[in-house]
């Protein structure tokens, strides 16, 4: 899917630059920053991220369960 982004021409400019320094293209570029961003708010970028993050909530979720009655659950 193709989507229009503004970018003023100063960012422009130094992203291109990155991308040169780098040898990565714009959408290199592009994927790593979004990957990023997704990472640091917790959302999963794919299916072994979504699982990895759901088995990780249910095995806290189970350590919490655990220290707080001192018992481990049935």
């Amino acid at each position: 899917m193709r989507k229009l982004i503004a970018f003023d021409d100063d960012t422009f400019d130094k992203l291109k630059q990155l991308a040169r320094d780098r040898m990565a293209t714009f959408q290199e570029l592009a994927d790593e920053a979004f990957a990023d961003l997704f990472k640091k708010h917790g959302i999963p970028i794919d299916l072994k991220d979504a699982l990895k993050k759901s088995a990780g909530v249910s095995k806290v979720s189970a350590r919490k369960a655990r220290s707080k009655t001192g018992r481990t659950p049935s």
